[in-house]
């Protein structure tokens, strides 16, 4: 089974101010002279981490991260104003753009896919290949599953603590409650949000117990920029039409993509790569028995880097995709 690569520190990081307040963190890592492939961050609102650089030889890639709006190290902090999905796809091109790319590979989880999918569907020409994990159409019945009726029943102990700080009265719409009080001007009413919001999917993500990715999670950097931002789409159907992804999937014809998804997925599961598959045939297909939406998770990871060995592979001695 493959581990993920020696750390690594990266060779280049800017600034990029996009559509105001909005300025971005952007990091350059491995060769500048290789396989160009971006990391898309999952939440909304996730924000990278230093090890997503692990999942690729540093020798053949050039490897790019970035915060999305109102995430992680880009500024301002949990910023709701101009953040929805297509400014995200238009921020993905400024990047592209700024770093001189011509066509880069994406590499995305959970809503990274999502918008990895969106950018594609969107600018297919510019996209040499698709390496997503843990597939999330984004659909009512998807954040329904998860916020609402569903995995609650898979773990009503943590449910427990998700619907705890919401009055009775207000839980026949999670979504909405929580909104109110993401967005209330109550500092502390907000950081008990989002830290129980956060806290429910960090405690789901793994197949086992993981007491990292919960850490993580509850980090109140991490939580209030994560809750706010997911929120504010979840409340806006993610600023997508109905049955966007797979209405257009057949924009995807020609790029190669390989889907990777746990069988034991409970914050996204198995039905949305079910649906992809179906409607993106040409795209290899992984289902992980021994695993649940993390992609920290050791059969995650290893079927993660050998798509992208496969990428590089295809792609090592051409930097570019027929169009």
């Amino acid at each position: 089974m493959l581990t993920l690569y020696p750390e690594i520190k990266p060779y280049a990081e800017h600034r990029l101010k996009v559509d105001p307040p909005h300025e971005l963190y952007i990091e350059e890592s491995g060769n500048p002279e290789g396989i160009p492939i971006v990391v898309v961050h999952g939440g909304p609102g996730g924000g990278c981490e230093d090890y997503y650089r692990r999942f690729f030889d540093a020798e053949r890639f050039r490897i790019i991260l970035f915060d999305q709006r109102g995430a992680g190290r880009s500024t301002p902090l949990a910023e709701l104003e101009g953040n929805h999905t297509r400014a995200l796809v238009e921020d993905m091109e400024r990047i592209r753009q700024f770093l001189g790319i011509e066509q880069w590979v994406l590499f995305g989880g959970s809503w990274g896919a999502t918008l990895s999918l969106v950018y594609a569907e969107t600018h297919p020409g510019q996209v040499l290949g698709l390496v997503l994990r843990g597939i999330f159409l984004c659909r009512p019945q998807d954040i329904r599953w998860f916020y609402q009726d569903g995995a609650g029943r898979i773990f009503p102990d943590y449910w427990e603590d998700y619907i705890g700080i919401i009055p009775e009265a207000e839980r026949d719409d999670m979504v909405g409650a929580y909104y109110r009080r993401l967005t209330s001007p109550n500092e502390l009413e907000q950081m008990q949000a989002a830290k129980a919001w956060s806290v429910w999917e960090g405690r789901c993500a793994t197949l086992h117990p993981n007491p990292r990715v919960v850490e993580h999670f509850g980090h109140p950097h991490v939580a209030i920029a994560l809750a706010r931002i997911e929120c504010h789409y979840f409340m806006n159907s993610s600023f997508l039409e109905p049955d966007q992804i797979v209405r257009d999937a057949g924009r995807l014809q020609g790029i190669p993509g390989h889907i990777v998804h746990g069988r034991y997925d409970m914050v996204c599961p198995l039905d949305n790569a079910y649906a992809l598959r179906q409607a993106w045939p040409e795209a290899d297909f992984s289902i992980i028995r021994d695993a649940g939406h993390s992609a920290s998770e050791p059969a995650i990871v290893d079927a993660l880097m050998r798509a992208c060995e496969r990428m590089a592979e295809r792609y090592e001695h051409s930097h570019r995709r027929p169009v």
